[in-house]
């Protein structure tokens, strides 16, 4: 007896929910009902809203129905879209690319709980993918680099998707290294490590662009504090374009901080055997040369740029101070003569770069001190105690 009173209370407790499911079964159908009629008379965007609404309920994502009516009301506003742009009349171009990209969306949801419509939907779509790249190129030429980058990303996943896998396009589009490049800068325009490296791999083989890509990449590397990995891309990057403006100056900065000055010099000169006129590896060599106490060196690469640009003031500079430590060096030697042709060949240096950068007096107005000193140079040691004591 007690069994069938429980039993009882069970089912009478069951009734309502079991009322309700049908009550919110028939909503459903009523709704897509609607949707479809609105479809039928091209009411597409009134269909998309009902659908859309549909779907924010969890228990109607698995719904192939109102998926599949959601794909038919966007369709048919990215034709319309499709139609107005080729016949050049008003339309608004993002909310036509908005469109493309939500319409991808929604067929690989479908593909996901059906094959049925495989076939269909990758034929309409095989057609309308080449729109997710331009969406992308267009949002990029505006400067919207967050926008930009989900168009890039999903032209980009199609290679994945069951949906084409009948089409190859990992063999056969051409446009992928391109795409992963215009994604791997738009990354690289937010700041954002992640999505500056997600597909840095295939945008290298774009090797039109690969220079910067390798730029690119060294930043993420370097925003990610990953100073290992940094420098190795700095390497690579150098040791395939060596002429690339971005790559020796900061591989230079990096061998430098680290102390690394054989790398240095031997960078230089990789630099140098591409480009011996440079003024920038010239430059990096004779400052390096000096770090190194190599002053001789140092003075004659000085002298070779100086030859290329006289007007460039930092060879004047490297050359006057390393004749002054070569003279500071031959005074524990107390070999006064040289010590003075020493500092006699380090004046016009350091008086030149006086002359091009006359405002950078905290860098040559003491060494013009020390030189002036100890050649007993006395009007000119007097202006410049003056100066310094200003």
């Amino acid at each position: 007896m007690k069994q069938l009173i429980a039993v009882t209370l069970l089912l009478l407790m069951m009734t309502p929910c079991l009322m309700a499911q049908k009550t919110k079964a028939s909503s459903v159908r009523q709704e897509l009902s609607q949707a479809r009629s609105s479809i039928k008379s091209g009411k597409y965007a009134d269909a998309e809203k009902t659908l859309a609404t549909l779907l924010k309920d969890s228990t109607n994502r698995t719904n192939k129905k109102i998926w599949l009516a959601y794909y038919d009301a966007v369709l048919g506003q990215y034709e319309q879209g499709n139609e107005k742009l080729y016949l050049k009349q008003q339309y608004d171009t993002v909310a036509f690319f908005v469109k493309a990209l939500q319409l991808l969306k929604i067929a690989e949801t479908i593909d996901s709980l059906t094959t049925d419509n495989r076939k269909n939907h990758a034929e309409q779509l095989n057609s309308i993918r080449p729109n997710i790249f331009n969406g992308g190129s267009f949002l990029l030429r505006k400067n919207k680099w967050k926008e930009a980058f989900p168009y890039y990303e999903a032209y980009l996943d199609c290679v994945r998707q069951p949906l084409f896998e009948g089409y190859r396009y990992d063999s056969l589009d051409t446009r992928l290294p391109e795409a992963a490049y215009w994604a791997t800068y738009c990354g690289y325009k937010q700041q954002d490590a992640v999505l500056t490296l997600r597909y840095h791999k295939l945008a290298l083989k774009d090797t039109g662009k690969a220079d910067f890509t390798l730029q690119f990449v060294a930043e993420a590397r370097k925003w990610l504090n990953d100073d290992e990995l940094y420098i190795k891309t700095l390497e690579e990057g150098f040791r395939r374009y060596p002429k690339f403006h971005y790559f020796f100056p900061r591989l230079m900065d990096a061998y430098t901080a680290a102390g690394q000055n054989e790398k240095a010099l031997a960078l230089a000169d990789s630099a140098l055997m591409v480009n011996p006129s440079s003024e920038l590896f010239l430059f990096a060599k004779s400052t390096t040369l000096l770090r190194m106490e190599r002053y001789a060196e140092s003075i004659k690469y000085s002298e070779r740029l100086i030859e290329v640009n006289p007007n460039l003031a930092e060879p004047y500079f490297n050359a006057g101070t390393a004749y002054v430590n070569i003279a500071e060096r031959l005074t524990d030697h107390k070999e006064k003569k040289l010590i003075k042709q020493a500092y006699q060949k380090a004046c016009p240096y350091i008086e030149h770069y006086r002359k091009l950068m006359p405002q950078d007096k905290d860098k040559w107005a003491p060494v013009l001190y020390r030189i002036y000193l100890n050649l007993n140079m006395g009007k000119q040691f007097d202006e410049i105690d003056r100066l310094l004591k200003k």
